[in-house]
């Protein structure tokens, strides 16, 4: 019988791309007040960079292009304590409710650079919807998943064996495979928007269930329990 759904959060609970927005413009705010200078078109110019060439060197190449002559690391510390306003997917609040109404144990498992994290969890105001979160950069970087650290953790603190834990993400390149080698069953959630939504690996690295939408753990859960 299944006691503990454990979740990850970015991509899964809520859309990511919403932050990294969200913290790109308060970088444009900073350059544009610093410099005189349109800020809207700083910001513009950083979401073209991110969906042409992703995140790693879009301050690099902004101030590359304005002559700027900025500390990169500063920039990346802006944008990493940033708090935009963010929100659940409509069905992670469902599905939260709905759990928590059934008695499931909740918890939530996420990579990334810790304060960041814990900026999505405040601003998501999501601590008091589950019983525990583990930001995996907390316990160190070799313990991202699909390190089995995090899992077993959230086992203990729950005192829940493998054959009671459900673990839900999105990203096949890591969130299941650390899971299902501890015998966890798992569940993927393909969203219509999100960085993995195309990418499909061998059996060995997906979930044992593709769900679209979280309200579908309900029949999932019945399948697993029957």
């Amino acid at each position: 019988m299944i006691k503990a759904l454990i979740f990850d959060l970015d991509d899964t609970l809520y859309y990511e791309k919403e932050y990294v927005l969200g913290a790109l413009k308060k970088v444009a705010y900073y350059l544009g007040n610093k410099y005189r200078k349109n800020e809207e078109k700083f910001y513009i110019r950083m979401e073209e960079i991110l969906n042409t060439l992703g995140r790693g060197k879009i301050f690099n190449i902004v101030c590359e292009e304005n002559n700027f002559a900025e500390d990169i690391n500063d920039l990346v510390d802006l944008y990493r304590n940033s708090k935009p306003k963010l929100n659940l997917y409509d069905d992670s609040k469902e599905i939260l409710k709905w759990a928590r109404e059934h008695d499931y144990k909740l918890g939530i498992i996420t990579d990334g650079c810790s304060k960041v994290q814990w900026n999505k969890i405040d601003a998501l105001n999501i601590e008091k919807l589950v019983d525990k979160i583990i930001v995996t950069d907390d316990l160190g970087k070799e313990f991202w998943k699909p390190h089995g650290k995090s899992y077993l953790d959230m086992m203990k603190y729950f005192g829940v064996s493998k054959d009671e834990c459900v673990y839900i993400g999105d990203n096949p390149n890591k969130d299941f495979i650390g899971a299902r080698e501890l015998g966890m069953k798992t569940v993927r959630i393909i969203r219509e928007q999100g960085d993995h939504i195309t990418i499909f690996l061998e059996k060995e690295y997906e979930a044992d269930f593709n769900i679209l939408n979280l309200l579908e753990l309900k029949e999932v859960l019945k399948s697993i329990n029957n």
